[in-house]
């Protein structure tokens, strides 16, 4: 990891990319929060210019992209305007970045996180693309760069992959916060939690008469219309034990899904021992922000403590993946391997975006999946390299963008 500058009172230099979306405006509060130590170097974002210019004056980064090149954008002084198709490994790999926050969508996300590895930049990540696509990829850069970091001093808090590409998605950090101090071979297994979403106890009548509208009411957390869908199908818990393989190095078969309404407990790990560690927050996206930026440090925070005298009670059952097959779809693609989950999580993309619009029905979003696996996940080449990822998800995009989705042969 390079060196925070001592001319700037030793802050870490921050690249946010994706600063305009849910977690990218978390961030920015989590960052501006610590302004003592985090200094805002370059901000990007997709569309929306106007909160982009908001932003660029609160914070006053050296740099800001917006990735519609023609639209207007009225910057501070100070602020230069990037651009080009390379602009966010540009700012990804500036001298003056230490870390650099991935708050995007999409597999656009893949290259930048790979050249700021290799720059010797840590990355910070709620990209799912990153690793459900790329994780054969992203891993093995964040192994080198902490074996590098091993060889100079075995105790550096930077000689572990996962302080090199650490993970934002609450579940991720909570296994991540458990496994702190522990030897990897103590792992019996992971639990992920899962909410269950909105529709727990829907029959599959009722699931096939499932508007947007509702889809979007989640019970406990306030997320972005995306995630919140994937969380209602079981999706999004499905390309999470993608990730967990690749992020913690365990096999499929020791990486469990238990639905837990209250969202209190964010993840667990079970050791070889029988003891189960569980980290609990309030459902709070701040809270795993804050610790991907500060780690192995914990500082005051503005998420609500939990409150387990007023919670009452903490639930927990089996999914049912009869009804929300998404999950069973996406733990197959993950054994499949890489090829299998990009063209799992390209048809995400799609399905969810059709499902907003109208056309494709709730339970259509699982059977995309299934059919865009099926079609475009199986072959030899099950670890591509970026060219080859980058290539599968526009052709999965392309063929499922509208028209019937036909059925897994």
């Amino acid at each position: 990891m390079s060196s925070p500058s001592s001319a700037d009172g030793g802050r870490l230099g921050v690249a946010l990319l994706g600063s305009t979306g849910s977690i990218g405006r978390q961030a920015v509060e989590v960052l501006e929060r610590h302004a003592d130590r985090f200094r805002v170097v370059a901000l990007a974002t997709g569309s929306n210019g106007a909160e982009l210019e908001a932003q660029a004056r609160r914070l006053h980064p050296a740099v800001a992209a917006l990735a519609d090149g023609d639209a207007p954008l009225d910057l501070p002084a100070g602020t230069t305007r990037a651009g080009g198709a390379d602009a966010l490994e540009a700012m990804a790999t500036r001298d003056d970045v230490d870390l650099v926050v991935v708050g995007t969508a999409g597999v656009v996300s893949l290259r930048p996180v790979l050249a700021a590895l290799r720059a010797g930049k840590v990355v910070a990540t709620a990209n799912k693309e990153t690793l459900v696509a790329g994780g054969h990829l992203v891993m093995a850069e964040a192994g080198a760069r902490a074996a590098e970091r091993a060889i100079v001093h075995a105790g550096d808090p930077l000689a572990s992959p996962l302080a090199w590409l650490r993970p934002i998605d609450s579940e991720h950090s909570a296994i991540w916060q458990c496994l702190v101090g522990e030897p990897r071979g103590a792992i019996a297994r992971l639990v992920l939690t899962a909410s269950g979403g909105p529709f727990l106890d829907a029959t599959p009548d009722e699931l096939a008469g499932v508007t947007p509208a509702r889809a979007l009411q989640h019970p406990t957390w306030t997320m972005g219309a995306k995630i919140t869908i994937d969380s209602a199908t079981l999706a999004n818990k499905g390309l999470e034990v993608i990730e967990a393989h690749w992020l913690y190095d365990v096999g499929y078969d020791a990486i469990d899904v238990v639905v837990h309404p209250q969202s209190v407990v964010h993840s667990a790990v079970l050791f070889v021992d029988g003891s189960l560690k569980a980290q609990l927050g309030t459902p709070d996206m701040r809270l795993p922000i804050q610790y991907a930026l500060t780690h192995p440090e914990r500082l005051p925070s503005p998420a609500t403590p939990p409150d387990l005298v007023a919670a009452g009670r903490l639930d927990f059952r089996a999914p049912d993946e009869s009804r929300f097959p998404a999950l069973r779809i996406a733990r197959q693609a993950g054994r499949t391997g890489s090829r299998a989950s990009a063209a799992l999580i390209a048809a995400d993309e799609v399905a969810v975006a059709r499902f907003l619009d109208g056309t494709l029905d709730f339970p259509g979003i699982s059977r995309l999946l299934e059919v865009a696996v099926t079609r475009f996940g199986e072959g030899a080449d099950q670890a591509p390299d970026v060219d080859s990822l980058v290539a599968l998800d526009r052709e999965v995009r392309a063929a499922f963008a509208t028209g019937p989705i036909g059925r897994p042969a």
